[in-house]
């Protein structure tokens, strides 16, 4: 089968497996992979031309907000997260934040922290609201709505402000995950790329905001973007973990985009510093052998990460031959693109070898079955969640 066949298989079976429609069963959401949904289910729209697949992308988002923007049915506490209710409730589903969709409650601010039961237990993530972020914008940009980069610009200053914080020696710090109602930190150290991540992300957010005619000043997200650059900035990008640097990657292929329309807006070396990073961490990754371990000790939406993210590099590629990319040095561009082409057939490996049946069979991946088919989905038809032009 064709790639476009196989992730439309992945996504309908996706979509009944979580029970995105309607009636019949309980709906089983998580932030994460719903964001990579959307953007998943939107380019099939594009491509197909089907109406039902962009039916589904909007009944994901509106079932992600009632389920994820609310308390989970085995708390005390009920309705939004928010506190708000009714039609005022409706109208900002992302003011509180969302939950991560784990399978067990959050741990209580008084309760000792169980490093492993952490990984199974609910809060919020500020990386996975700002992939939230990100798709609320591709639903923006296809249903030309405003509403729904509204509502990630709502998300975004909430985020920023209530995991940012500011130290007894006057810089900013961010939490890496915080309580179902943003009151008090749940694992108070930072995320490597969390920063980072958000920096470009709300950079995103912004563009879309003038585009559509959004009123973004009353938000403040410009101050709260300059916060985030300068916590990124100090904040090694060094990784050797394969989701690690395929966000790196995919960050900047949605930066050089930026670039590309927001002219002297983007700081001039940082598409450069991310690239560098990218490429050193590929060559540490490789270098650990562990693509020749057999699926049972491998995690497929790790390395699927990196390979969305190689995808990336073919979008800036693109970008240098038919437009100008304001704010970077062209020769060194070009040669930085130049290192990437010999992981060409890394992409391709990454790809085949969780296609193979076989390797589906493996604990790992049918453990995290949803995560790992929708990015495997994602990575066969990339530009639904990378190109923001």
């Amino acid at each position: 089968m064709d790639k476009l066949t196989i992730a439309e298989t992945i996504m309908t079976d996706f979509s009944k497996r979580t029970c995105i429609m309607e009636g019949g069963c309980e709906p089983k959401r998580y932030l994460w992979t719903d964001a990579f949904a959307v953007c998943n289910f939107l380019e099939l729209h594009r491509l197909t031309g089907k109406a039902y697949y962009k039916e589904e992308a909007l009944r994901l988002v509106d079932q992600v907000h009632h389920v994820l923007g609310r308390h989970r049915s085995d708390d005390s506490r009920s309705g939004w997260i928010s506190g708000l209710s009714g039609e005022e409730a409706e109208a900002h589903p992302t003011i509180g934040g969302l939950r991560i969709g784990k399978r067990l409650n959050e741990r209580k601010e008084d309760e000792a922290q169980n490093e492993r039961l952490e990984w199974e237990q609910d809060g919020q993530y500020f990386h996975y609201l700002t992939k939230w972020m990100h798709a609320l914008n591709h639903v923006t940009e296809e249903t030309e709505d405003p509403k729904y980069n509204r509502w990630a610009l709502e998300l975004a200053k909430t985020a920023y402000d209530r995991f940012s914080y500011e130290t007894p020696y006057g810089t900013r710090r961010m939490y890496w995950k915080m309580s179902i109602d943003l009151s008090y930190p749940l694992v108070p150290s930072m995320g490597q790329h969390d920063a980072l991540d958000g920096y470009i992300t709300y950079l995103s957010l912004l563009r879309a905001a003038e585009k559509y005619g959004n009123l973004s000043e009353e938000l403040d997200i410009v101050t709260r973007m300059e916060g985030l650059y300068q916590m990124a900035s100090t904040m090694g990008m060094d990784t050797a973990d394969p989701l690690g640097i395929g966000g790196l990657l995919s960050d900047g292929s949605v930066l050089a985009q930026l670039n590309s329309l927001q002219k002297d807006e983007v700081p001039s070396d940082l598409l450069h510093d991310i690239l560098g990073h990218a490429e050193q961490g590929i060559r540490r990754f490789l270098a650990e052998e562990t693509l020749k371990y057999p699926a049972e000790y491998r995690l497929a939406f790790r390395e699927l990460g990196l390979s969305i993210g190689l995808h990336g590099i073919g979008i800036i590629e693109q970008l240098l031959e038919t437009q100008s990319v304001e704010g970077i040095n062209e020769k060194m561009l070009r040669s930085q693109l130049e290192l990437f082409e010999a992981y060409g057939p890394l992409q391709e490996y990454i790809e085949t070898f969780w296609l193979d049946k076989e390797n589906q069979k493996s604990s790992t991946w049918t453990e995290h079955l949803d995560i790992n088919a929708v990015m495997l989905a994602t990575s066969l038809l990339p530009d639904g969640y990378l190109r923001i032009v």
